[in-house]
């Protein structure tokens, strides 16, 4: 079987990702979030294309923290690509605790050709990559999510049929998953607005680099504290959890701080007439979203959730591959 990619205008705009590590969507270049978003549109029209173009290679899947969608996804997207995924529990390498960080990167780099780690600590991500040469993967830190963020954005493509333009609205926590999708929008021309409580908003220096980013000022994320705002005439209108991994202590405190924030029907009524509904799951109906919502014909979650496999392919075809 050949381990040469099929040569198109993604994978060849893919190919300088080869080798590299994704810590965040800001490792990225324009031309690089969109050829990741083509390539993996091309591998779910034409799956048997790129069969076997992984063969023999293995990525190691280090979690800190419970996975359903991640450790499907990358698992999946790798065996239908001819390789192997291999699954480390917290209990079996206890990062940081039980070995060093840079002795478990350093260990796994003469095993596997690629570390996708799902981690409490950004900072652990950053210290696996400094420690091994292989491909080092951000499958979710507390700062940033970039792997969902790809999916999200094939998503929205896929549905409007576009990007350029698009009036994305989130509203919730400045979280992960917030700070990806603000620094992709900026990337790909996406017009985004952030509404959350006062002290719940996206980190300063995420909203600094997307305003440097930007290709104009009208691309930069706008942050408002009302819903209504951010949602009004949006295209799409996503949420995420209010209380992350790791924030349980603070979930009453952050209940009393959210409340007024729920996407509701009324709320999603303000957006776009053909506005789609998206959240990267786990979701908590009643709180972040109301059922009535996330279990409507405008809810994307479970496209949203499937895609996940196509650009976990993409991503990992860019970084492992092989082309002439």
């Amino acid at each position: 079987m050949s381990l040469t990619l099929p040569v198109t205008a993604a994978t060849g705009a893919c190919s300088t990702l080869r080798g590299r590590d994704l810590l965040s969507i800001r490792d990225l270049t324009r031309r690089e979030l969109l050829a990741l978003v083509a390539l993996a549109a091309d591998l779910k029209r034409q799956p048997a294309r790129y069969q076997g173009l992984l063969s023999g290679k293995t990525l190691a899947l280090i979690f800190e923290k419970p996975s359903l969608r991640t450790r499907v996804s990358f698992d999946v997207a790798l065996h239908n690509l001819g390789g192997h995924a291999l699954s480390l529990a917290p209990q079996e390498i206890g990062l940081g605790q039980r070995e060093a960080i840079g002795d478990v990167g350093r260990t796994l780099d003469r095993m596997v050709d690629a570390i996708a780690a799902r981690t409490f600590a950004h900072e652990t991500v950053e210290a696996l990559a400094q420690a091994a040469s292989i491909p080092v993967i951000n499958a979710l830190s507390n700062v940033s999510h970039p792997c969902q963020a790809l999916a999200d954005y094939f998503t929205m493509r896929e549905i409007t049929g576009r990007l350029d333009g698009l009036h994305l609205a989130f509203v919730g926590d400045g979280n992960n998953v917030a700070n990806s999708l603000i620094c992709a929008a900026a990337l790909v021309g996406v017009r985004m607005t952030m509404a959350s409580p006062p002290g719940y908003e996206p980190r300063a220096e995420v909203l600094q680099w997307a305003r440097r980013h930007a290709s104009t000022p009208q691309d930069a994320c706008r942050v408002t504290s009302s819903p209504e705002e951010a949602v009004d005439g949006a295209d799409v209108v996503y949420t995420d959890t209010w209380i992350s991994m790791g924030q349980e202590a603070e979930a009453e405190e952050r209940r009393r701080a959210f409340a007024g924030y729920e996407v509701t029907d009324a709320l999603l009524d303000r957006a776009a007439p053909d506005a789609i509904f998206m959240h990267c799951l786990p979701a908590h109906r009643g709180e972040e979203v109301a059922a009535e919502v996330i279990d409507s014909p405008r809810s994307v979650v479970f496209q949203q959730a499937e895609n996940r496999v196509h650009t976990e392919k993409a991503l990992l075809l860019a970084l492992l591959g092989s082309e002439e």
